[in-house]
């Protein structure tokens, strides 16, 4: 990918970022950390890669995405505001009362979300059905899925990653956003998921291991996601969890906390000087 235009996918992911934290401090609730962490490969799917149409939302060769992690939902609500599925300014009503951005992603009240999530382990799940039928029903798009790392803890991630193979969904990818961290701390203390890659190599996965904030990484993964036939692809993503903002980063407590005020307008003055750091490279 040419630098110039991995300068303007750095600019809208730190406006996601923006978005989503404005949301979550509006809201006064939410999950800031690990959505600041998918940021760069929502907006790398978004702007770069799906099949997908903001003024027809709901059409049917559509490819797919499900947020199983879907506490971030506020990363997701802002790549689609970002990419005109909804006014940005939408963003200040997360979670308010009569919103239709509620605190986990809802089918069929926000354009653009393919699948209600929010109970962990079950959006994968979901997602495999959604590759079976486009399969059945000789379609060709793909399915994406975002988890969490400590997402893995579900048993039922498992019976999925025995699913996928057996069934040569060679149409779907997972992204496990793999920041190490969860909402009672480091991953390997509460529940030890790794060694991640081996793990789903030993289910008949292709795997790939890349940089979650690295776009070239992205794209190859994708590229070579999609030229792998006969099983599903997991690209195990090493994120930073609350990334580019200072005090967020690799830090625990943000997973579910909201910021004060003044903690958003210094995550938001930051993320500004990031942009036009960017900005001034165009």
């Amino acid at each position: 990918m040419d630098a110039k235009r991995i300068t303007e996918l750095s600019i809208i992911a730190n406006k996601v970022r923006k978005d989503a934290l404005t949301g979550v401090y509006s809201a006064a609730a939410g999950h800031p950390g690990g959505s600041l962490s998918i940021a760069d490969l929502l907006t790398y799917l978004y702007f770069e890669e799906m099949n997908i149409d903001p003024k027809n939302p709901t059409m049917e060769d559509r490819d797919r995405l499900v947020l199983s992690k879907g506490h971030t939902a506020p990363a997701l609500y802002g790549v689609l505001a970002e990419r005109g599925f909804f006014d940005p300014a939408e963003m200040k009503n997360l979670r308010k009362f009569g919103s239709f951005l509620q605190g986990h992603p809802v089918l069929g009240k926000i354009p653009g979300v393919d699948m209600s999530t929010g109970s962990l382990g079950q959006g994968v799940c979901v997602a495999g059905g959604m590759a079976l039928a486009a399969k059945l029903d000789n379609k060709s798009y793909r399915v994406y899925s975002i988890l969490g790392d400590g997402e893995l803890e579900e048993g039922q991630v498992w019976e999925q990653a025995m699913f996928a193979p057996h069934y040569k969904l060679d149409n779907m990818t997972i992204f496990v956003d793999n920041n190490g961290l969860q909402i009672d701390g480091d991953i390997t203390k509460v529940m030890n998921p790794t060694p991640i890659d081996k793990k789903f190599e030993a289910f008949g996965w292709h795997v790939i291991v890349i940089d979650a904030h690295n776009y070239n990484e992205i794209e190859s993964a994708i590229n070579e996601a999609k030229a792998t036939k006969g099983k599903p692809t997991a690209v195990i993503m090493k994120s930073v969890k609350g990334k580019n903002v200072s005090f967020m980063e690799n830090n625990p407590a943000w997973h579910g906390s909201a910021p004060n005020e003044e903690q958003y307008n210094q995550a938001i003055s930051e993320l500004d000087e990031i942009i036009k750091g960017l900005e001034a490279q165009l």
